[in-house]
C-alpha cells in the first residue's frame, strides 16, 4: 500500500527510472494509445519526430480518510521524452457519487516549494460542497518537492546558522555578506542535487500537469491554482490552450515579468508587502485600544523593536534565537491573512516587546520551513533572467530595500529563503536552465480563463492580475477588494464565482468586485473567524501550511 501522510524529511536522491521499465509497464497495461493521443495534444520540445513521452500509469491504493495516492514517472528532460524518469508523488479524494462527477479538479498549491499532496489532503474537507461533489480532487507534489524527489541545497544546521545571523537592520556594508552567503546557498545546491536542478523549471511542470491530465483519463484540464499555483497554470494554458476546460487563477502573477524582467517583478512585490505593513501600522495607530502596540506611535515601536531584537535576541523555548529578522520573516507571510488577523498581529507584536517567546512573531524559521525554501530559491532561480551584472544587483536590492523600509532590508540583504530574497541567488545561479518557460503567455484560443486579483495582496500584487488578465487572449478578471493574499475562501462573493466557473464554466464579468473582506474583530480571536485562515494561530507550528478558508 502506497502511503502518504506527511512529508517526509528531505533527500537529494533522485527516483529516476530507466525508459525500458517506463516502456514495459505501458505494454502490460495497455496505455500505448494514451501515448499515441499524447502526440497531438503535447507541445514537445524536442524534434517532430522523437516519440511523445508515455503517459503514465497509475496504480491507484488506499493511503486513509478516504484519499487515494499512487506515483507516476515523467520524464525528467523533455527534451529526451523516452531518457531517464522523475518519480511524482499524486493524491486524490473522488467525489462521493461518480454518476454525477463532472471530471477531476487539480489543486495546485502556492510556493513553490509548498506540497500539492498534502494541499489536497488538508483543504478537501473545507472545500465547498459543489466541488467535492461535482468533481474528484487531485494533488501531486511536482518535481523537486515533497514526496516527489525533494532537492535539498543548504543542510539543517547551515541554513539555521544563516536565518540566527540575518538582521531586521542590516548595516551600510551588507551587500557583500548577502552574495557571499548566496554563493555558497547556490554551491550547497550544486552539491546535493545538481543532477535536479535544471529540470524543476514550470515549463517540465507544466508539461507533468497534460500527462497526469491524461493519465487520468480527462480530455480537458479543470484546475485551481493560488499564487504560484497560478503561474503554473499559466504556463500550462500558454503550452496546451485547447487542452482548457476551466482554468482559475488567485494571486495571480505577471508571468512576463516575473519570467523575463525580475527587477521589475521583484519592485512591485516589495512594494506590496511594505504597503500592506504600513496599513496595519496605520490601523494600529487609529485604533490603539485593539491593536495594544505601539503606545501612539506603532511606527518609531516597529523600528525601535526591529533594533532591540537585533542587539538582544530573546531566546526561544527550543533555545534558538529570535531576532529582528525573525520578526520580519513571520510578518511577511502572516499578513497575508488580511485584516481579520490584525488583532492578532498587535498582540504578537506587544509580546514581542515585552520580550515574551510565545509570540507567533518570534518562532525562528525551523527544518520544515527549510523543506519550502529551498525549493522556493531554486524554482524561482530556474525560471527567472536575472542579467549576471552585480553592479546592477546591487543597486536594485538597495532601490528595493530603501522604497521599503519597514520590511525591505531585512528581505533584501538576508539570505536566500522567500521571493524577496532571491535576487542575490538567482544573478549568480551557476546551473542550466533547460525548464525555464519564457513566453508567449497569451494562451490563444483557450476556453475562458478566470483570473483573480486581491486589492491589497501582499505578496502576488494586485496590479500581477490586471496584467496577466490582458495578457492572456480570453479572460476575465474579478477583483477582491480586500487585505491579504487570494480571494477564493475568504471572500463568499469570489468563492461562489469560483464554484460557479468550475462547475457549470459561468464566467462572471469581467470587472467584477467582491467587497466582502472579514473586518477587524474587537478582540484577538481564539479561533478562526468563517472565510479566515489565520495562519499561525491556527496552524500552530506548522511553518508553511497552505489553506484555504471555509466559506462553505
Amino acid at each position: 500500500m502506497t502511503t502518504y501522510h506527511h512529508a517526509p524529511r528531505r533527500s537529494s536522491r533522485l527516483r529516476l527510472v530507466g525508459a525500458a521499465l517506463t516502456a514495459l509497464v505501458l505494454a502490460a497495461t495497455g496505455t500505448a494509445t494514451q501515448a499515441m493521443a499524447a502526440q497531438d495534444t503535447t507541445q514537445q520540445p524536442q524534434s517532430s519526430k522523437t516519440p511523445p513521452p508515455p503517459v503514465p500509469t497509475l496504480a491507484w491504493s488506499d493511503c486513509q480518510g478516504g484519499f487515494e495516492c499512487a506515483n507516476a514517472d515523467v520524464p525528467l528532460d523533455y527534451r529526451e521524452p523516452q531518457g531517464r524518469t522523475i518519480t511524482l508523488a499524486v493524491v486524490r479524494k473522488k467525489a462521493a457519487d461518480q454518476t454525477k462527477r463532472k471530471g477531476t479538479l487539480f489543486m495546485q498549491p502556492g510556493g513553490p516549494g509548498n506540497s500539492g499532496v498534502d494541499f489536497v489532503r488538508n483543504n478537501h474537507a473545507g472545500l465547498p460542497a459543489a466541488l467535492r461533489d461535482s468533481f474528484d480532487v487531485f494533488g501531486y507534489d511536482v518535481r523537486g518537492v515533497g514526496r516527489s524527489s525533494a532537492l535539498t541545497c543548504f543542510d539543517d544546521a547551515r541554513y539555521t546558522k544563516a536565518v540566527t545571523d540575518a538582521k531586521g537592520v542590516p548595516g551600510p556594508d551588507a551587500f557583500g555578506p548577502a552574495l557571499r552567503e548566496a554563493a555558497e546557498f547556490n554551491q550547497a545546491c550544486q552539491d546535493n542535487a545538481g543532477e535536479l536542478l535544471p529540470y524543476v523549471g514550470t515549463e517540465y511542470v507544466a508539461r507533468d500537469i497534460d500527462l497526469l491530465r491524461q493519465a487520468l483519463g480527462e480530455e480537458q484540464l479543470t484546475y485551481y491554482g493560488r499564487s504560484f499555483g497560478s503561474y503554473i497554470g499559466t504556463v500550462y494554458a500558454a503550452l496546451f490552450p485547447k487542452r482548457v476546460r476551466a482554468l482559475t487563477l488567485d494571486g495571480a502573477y505577471d508571468p512576463y515579468k516575473y519570467a523575463n524582467r525580475p527587477y521589475a517583478y521583484d519592485s512591485a512585490q516589495y512594494l506590496a508587502l511594505d504597503g500592506s505593513m504600513s496599513r496595519f501600522l496605520d490601523w494600529c495607530a487609529a485604533d490603539q485600544a485593539i491593536c495594544g502596540f505601539g503606545d501612539g506611535d506603532p511606527r518609531g515601536a516597529f523600528e525601535k523593536l526591529k533594533s532591540d531584537l537585533d542587539a538582544n535576541p530573546v531566546t526561544t523555548a527550543s533555545g534558538g534565537k529570535a531576532n529582528g529578522y525573525t520578526l520580519v520573516y513571520r510578518l511577511m507571510f502572516n499578513i497575508n491573512e488580511g485584516k481579520v488577523i490584525w488583532p492578532s498581529l498587535g498582540a504578537a507584536l506587544r509580546k514581542a516587546q515585552l520580550r515574551d517567546n510565545t509570540s507567533f512573531l518570534l518562532r525562528p524559521p525551523s527544518p520544515a520551513s527549510f523543506d519550502f525554501l529551498g525549493p522556493n530559491v531554486v524554482v524561482e532561480c530556474v525560471d527567472k533572467d536575472y542579467p549576471k551584472s552585480l553592479r546592477k544587483l546591487r543597486r536594485n536590492v538597495t532601490a528595493n530595500a530603501k522604497a521599503a523600509p519597514l520590511l525591505g532590508p531585512a528581505m533584501a540583504f538576508g539570505p536566500p529563503t522567500y521571493d524577496h530574497q532571491h535576487a542575490t541567488a538567482c544573478v549568480q545561479w551557476p546551473a542550466e536552465k533547460a525548464s525555464r518557460y519564457d513566453g508567449s503567455f497569451r494562451a490563444r484560443g483557450s476556453a475562458p480563463i478566470l483570473v483573480l486579483g486581491t486589492t491589497g495582496d501582499p505578496d502576488t500584487p494586485y496590479q500581477d492580475a490586471v496584467a496577466l488578465s490582458r495578457q492572456l487572449d480570453n479572460a476575465s478578471l474579478l477583483t477582491f477588494d480586500a487585505e491579504g493574499h487570494t480571494a477564493f475562501g475568504r471572500s463568499a462573493c469570489a468563492t461562489d464565482a469560483v464554484i460557479n466557473y468550475l462547475v457549470d464554466l459561468k464566467v462572471p464579468a469581467s470587472g467584477t468586485t467582491c467587497t466582502d473582506e472579514t473586518q477587524p474583530p474587537s478582540s484577538t480571536p481564539k479561533v478562526a473567524p468563517p472565510g479566515t485562515t489565520l495562519g499561525e494561530l491556527r496552524n500552530g507550528v506548522n511553518e508553511r501550511v497552505d489553506r484555504i478558508g471555509d466559506v462553505s
